[in-house]
C-alpha cells in the first residue's frame, strides 16, 4: 500500500511491509479470485503474476487498462500493461502501476513567525508510488514447462519532503500437465532495495518544535516472498466448465497475521474459483486474507475476505469486474474494480 516516511537514522532497514503497493493486485480477473492465478494465468496480467504465463497467450500483443479507487475515492490505482511476442518461444512485457492519494493538505506554514494565521499559505501535495515491470517469459524444452523473469523499477515520492529509488528482481515458472496446472513464482528473489532521500528544509523547524529527531537518508529492503500455487480444469456438461486454484503465499520476514505464522516464516492461503460458458461468460469466486481473531478473552473465530466477478470475452475484447472486499474484521471496505484488455496480431518479421 502507500508508503510510510520511515523517520529512523538507521541506514539499513527490513521493512515487512516495504513496497507493498505491488501486492495489491492488478487485473479483475484475478482480483475477484482472491489473486489465486499464479498456476492458470496465461495473458498479459501476467507480467505482474506470473511472468511465464505470458508464453501462453493467444495473440502476438495484448494490452490491458485498470483503475480503481479505495476507501471512497482517496486512493487512486492505476495499471497499464502491453505485451509483444517476440518469437515462437518468448514474450516481453512492460507494466506500469501508480497506487497514489493526491491534494493533500499540507499545512506546515499555516502559522507564520507572528503566530498568525494565514489559510492563503496552505498548499497541496502528493503521495504516490510507482512500479514499472519489465518482463520476459520462455517456451522451456521440457514438454509443459515455461520459465520467466522480471525486472521491478521502483519511485516513491512523498510531495517535496521524501523520494525514494528502487529495484528488484522476480522469477517465475509453470508447468502445464493436461487439465493440471502448477505454477511459482519468488518475488524479489534478490531483495528490493529502496534508496530514501529527505528534504529536511521545510521540515526543521517542525520537526525541532515537536521534539522529533531529523530523518536521515537510508537503504530500505524487501525480502523475498515465495508464492505457489495448482489449479485444476473441470469439464461439466455441454460449453460449461470450471477452473479451480489454490495458492499460498509464503514471506520470510517475520511474523504476520495470517492464517498460519511463525517466527521463522508466514504462511497464507488463499483459494479462487471460475466457471465459464463456451469460453464466452464466467462467474468467479474468491476468498483470502484467512485468519483466526482472537476477542478479548481469547477465544479465535474464523474470519476471511470474500470477492466475487464476472468477465466476458468477445472477439477480441474481454472485459473484467470484480467486488473484493479490503476490509478486516468487522470492518467492510468494497471495492469495485473494472479491467479492459484487448488482443490483436501485429506483423512480425521471420528471419
Amino acid at each position: 500500500m502507500l508508503v510510510s516516511l520511515y523517520i529512523s537514522v538507521v541506514n539499513c532497514q527490513i521493512v515487512k511491509y516495504s513496497n507493498d503497493f505491488l501486492s495489491v493486485g492488478v487485473g479483475a480477473r484475478a482480483l475477484s479470485m482472491a489473486g489465486s492465478v499464479i498456476a492458470s494465468t496465461n495473458d498479459v496480467t501476467s507480467g505482474y503474476w506470473n511472468p511465464a504465463g505470458l508464453t501462453q497467450q493467444d495473440h502476438t500483443s495484448q494490452v490491458c487498462l485498470m483503475h480503481n479507487e479505495y476507501f471512497a475515492g482517496m486512493g487512486k490505482y492505476d495499471y497499464g500493461a502491453f505485451s509483444l511476442r517476440l518469437d515462437e518461444k518468448s514474450v516481453a512485457g512492460i507494466s506500469f502501476i501508480r497506487f497514489g492519494v493526491d491534494d493533500i493538505l499540507n499545512t506546515l506554514d499555516l502559522i507564520d513567525a507572528d503566530g498568525n494565521i494565514s489559510y492563503d499559505r496552505i498548499t497541496k501535495f502528493s503521495v504516490a508510488d510507482y512500479g514499472l515491470i519489465l518482463s520476459y517469459g520462455r517456451i522451456s524444452g521440457i514438454e509443459g514447462l515455461f520459465f520467466g523473469g522480471n525486472l521491478k523499477l521502483i519511485y516513491l515520492k512523498m510531495g517535496d519532503f521524501a523520494n525514494a529509488w528502487g529495484f528488484g528482481f522476480d522469477a517465475g515458472a509453470k508447468y502445464n500437465m493436461d487439465k493440471w496446472h502448477f505454477g511459482a513464482v519468488v518475488r524479489d528473489i534478490t531483495s528490493t532495495f529502496n534508496i530514501w532521500s529527505y528534504n529536511t528544509s521545510e521540515m526543521s523547524d517542525v520537526f525541532e518544535a515537536t521534539g522529533n529527531v531529523l530523518p536521515e537518508n537510508s537503504l530500505e529492503l524487501t525480502m523475498p516472498r515465495l508464492i505457489i500455487g495448482g489449479a485444476r480444469e473441470f469439464s461439466l456438461s455441454g460449453k460449461f466448465a470450471m477452473l479451480a486454484e489454490m495458492n499460498t503465499d509464503i514471506t520470510f520476514d517475520g511474523k504476520r497475521h495470517v492464517l498460519i505464522g511463525t517466527k521463522f516464516m508466514s504462511i497464507d492461503p488463499h483459494l479462487g474459483v471460475e466457471f465459464n460458458y463456451g469460453k464466452i461468460i464466467y462467474l468467479r469466486l474468491g476468498t483470502g486474507n484467512i485468519q483466526l481473531i482472537p476477542d478479548l478473552d481469547k477465544n479465535k473465530s474464523f474470519d476471511f475476505q470474500p470477492a466475487l466477478g464476472l468477465g466476458v470475452r468477445f472477439k477480441n475484447f474481454a472485459i473484467d469486474y470484480a467486488l473484493t472486499d479490503l476490509g478486516a474484521q468487522a470492518i467492510s471496505l468494497y471495492s469495485n474494480v473494472f479491467s479492459l484488455a484487448y488482443s490483436f496480431n501485429l506483423p512480425q518479421s521471420h528471419n
